[in-house]
């Protein structure tokens, strides 16, 4: 098997927080929010616009969701802990903005992510493209349930030194629990809303 470095994977970065007081009340089911990320060298540099990249994502993307989703489980309490995730990637300003979607937007990323999480929703996410130390907004939602808005949440990664130019930062991000003293209702649950109807929901 190939080292890490054979992946080009320079570093892996684990970030949690906890929100212990919201509005001055601690939440009713507390949660853990976390990242996972991977600095990895960008393989496809100075290639074509056209070229074929799944060559470079069958051996990459597989590492990659194999690598942040044991951090992620380790560090959270494990697969049964985690209800809800999110995906993203930050390129380097010498590749392409579909250089990250190649990493984390084929099943060779995706699906392995769902099957170790033993979720079923699809996965939502970001992505940029832009210099190191960039900042990117990562939306997470229930893992099995994505119409369940409690767990509507985001959590902010940021890498003092990546993506460089050349490297891509791949992220999974999870939480073990809904966004504090959340109280706006389901989607499954919700009244049907229609510009013509407003007025007889909020008379």
């Amino acid at each position: 098997m190939m080292s890490d470095q054979g992946f080009g994977i320079r570093k892996i970065v684990y970030y949690a927080e906890e929100i212990l007081l919201e509005n001055g009340t601690s939440p009713a089911v507390p949660a853990v929010r976390a990242t996972a990320a991977a600095v990895v060298t960008n393989p496809w540099l100075g290639g074509d616009a056209a070229d074929d990249l799944n060559d470079e994502v069958v051996q990459l993307a597989p590492v990659l969701a194999r690598k942040l989703t044991d951090v992620l489980a380790a560090n959270l309490g494990g697969v049964d802990a985690i209800q809800a995730f999110g995906k993203a990637a930050i390129v380097g300003t010498d590749g392409e903005i579909e250089h990250g979607a190649a990493l984390i937007h084929t099943p060779f990323f995706g699906n392995l992510v769902r099957e170790y999480f033993e979720g079923e929703s699809i996965i939502c996410f970001a992505d940029d493209r832009a210099d190191a130390g960039a900042s990117l907004v990562v939306p997470l939602w229930h893992k099995n349930a994505a119409a369940t808005r409690t767990h509507y949440q985001t959590i902010t990664t940021r890498i003092g030194d990546a993506p460089r130019p050349g490297e891509i930062v791949v992220v999974l991000g999870a939480s073990t629990g809904p966004r504090p003293h959340s109280r706006i209702g389901d989607r499954l649950t919700d009244p049907i809303v229609k510009a013509d109807t407003l007025g007889e929901l909020v008379s």
